[in-house]
């Protein structure tokens, strides 16, 4: 199942529901059709259908994209490719126009912990296709975008190589770290230091219960769930300033999407944001001391964000201890992948046995877009070796918070 020529079509319409039947393997890949959709609506079939495929990440997940389109307002690409009528692509797109240069990335991209688009699970490119698709892309955003970045991919995932692969241009300057559950928590902890975990387990309970005891909350109702992530907005909030650092949750528009995320209907045990809270019990408004947001797709959890109180009990480290309560629930609930997602703390290594490579995959569309491609992977390069290197990145962290304090007092 290989492409000969990748044809396109910028106003195709629907082929026949006969049509629609043809597999992949048994359609010429020649036959593929580009096309922008006006609408998210239009695709929202196949794209459900897509989305449920685990060779998909949850964050190209349709009520994850409606949920940032609706709060930010931003300008919304759709790029459909479809084989004898059968849609085995979708590339959801985000504009971005900056100094006269548009940049499409995944929607909410500063806020996934992997992207990869929306593949059928048959559906591969050689390296020579992949150039040919690039072309046609070019044409199928004529006069919209510049370049398209699809930034923190892995080039393999779930055992399939992603079709655009042979694209990727530059290394993320951050992997994502898992920790594969198994059939038995005991099991799950053999594969870290299970001595050393368990005896920092029985030191954050026992401090936990000196500041009168807590407890493992899932909010039950919308109100709460609501409540609950505005507590993490809060914590969140006063860390970035401990830190002089600005807020990444601070702008209405992202507040709104985790809000609309929250609202969005489960598919059965899957949803795409949800929220787990460590409280302290012995207080009678029982104070909530960490947040964890979460999603699941299939087998895969995923953490989204997490933050702490972090006055009260910081010695009882309430966020490790919300991780060993949630990853000891996991396995209960069918759980095979708890993945902490994209960034290198010393907790996510202390728990994840498994570290998985991301790409940067740049796909210039013009002239200028070959110029912005090739100044994304400075930067992308340039911010790799600075978290490689502890000294560069702590003069990094002393000029941000500067810049935030000064921000503030503007």
């Amino acid at each position: 199942m290989m492409a000969q020529d990748l044809v396109l079509e910028a106003d195709a319409g629907r082929d026949s529901a006969a049509a629609k039947a043809i597999p992949v393997e048994q359609a010429r890949m020649g036959d593929m059709v580009l096309s922008l959709a006006g609408r998210m609506e239009d695709l929202e079939p196949a794209w459900r259908r897509m989305q449920a495929l685990p060779r998909n990440s949850l964050h190209q997940g349709y009520d994850w994209c409606k949920a940032w389109f609706d709060s930010a307002g931003s300008e919304l690409a759709l790029v459909e490719g479809r084989i004898g009528g059968r849609t085995v692509m979708i590339l959801p797109l985000d504009i971005h126009r900056r100094a006269g240069l548009s940049i499409a990335y995944p929607p909410a991209h500063g806020y996934n912990n992997f992207n990869s688009g929306l593949f059928a699970q048959d559906f591969q490119l050689t390296a020579q296709e992949q150039a040919q698709f690039s072309r046609k892309l070019g044409r199928c955003l004529s006069g919209c975008a510049d370049l398209v970045v699809i930034d923190a991919v892995p080039l393999v995932w779930r055992g399939l190589r992603h079709p655009f692969a042979d694209l990727a241009t530059v290394p993320h300057p951050n992997n994502s770290f898992q920790l594969p559950i198994l059939d038995t928590f005991e099991r799950t902890l053999s594969q870290l230091n299970a001595k050393r975990r368990r005896k920092k387990f029985r030191i954050q309970t026992r401090r936990m219960e000196e500041a009168g005891g807590f407890d493992h909350y899932i909010p039950r109702t919308r109100d709460e769930s609501h409540a609950l992530l505005e507590v993490f907005f809060a914590q969140k909030r006063r860390r970035f300033e401990a830190h002089g650092l600005p807020d990444a949750f601070g702008r209405p528009a992202v507040r709104a999407f985790y809000h609309a995320l929250l609202d969005a209907p489960a598919n059965g045990s899957d949803q795409p944001l949800f929220l787990h809270a460590l409280r302290l019990s012995g207080d009678a408004e029982k104070p909530v001391v960490a947040v964890s947001g979460m999603s699941r797709k299939g087998d895969h959890l995923i953490c989204q964000f997490g933050s702490i109180d972090a006055v009260r009990v910081p010695d009882a480290s309430p966020g490790e201890l919300l991780y060993w309560l949630m990853i000891e629930q996991a396995g209960a609930q069918g759980i095979s992948l708890f993945d902490f997602g994209v960034g290198d703390q010393g907790y996510k290594r202390s728990w994840c046995p498994v570290e998985t490579e991301l790409s940067d995959i740049l796909i210039p569309l013009t002239a200028r877009g070959r110029l912005a491609a090739r100044l994304h992977a400075g930067v992308v390069r340039l911010k790799g070796r600075v978290k490689r290197s502890p000294m560069l990145y702590r003069l990094l962290q002393r000029l941000r918070a500067g810049k935030g304090r000064a921000d503030s007092e503007a």
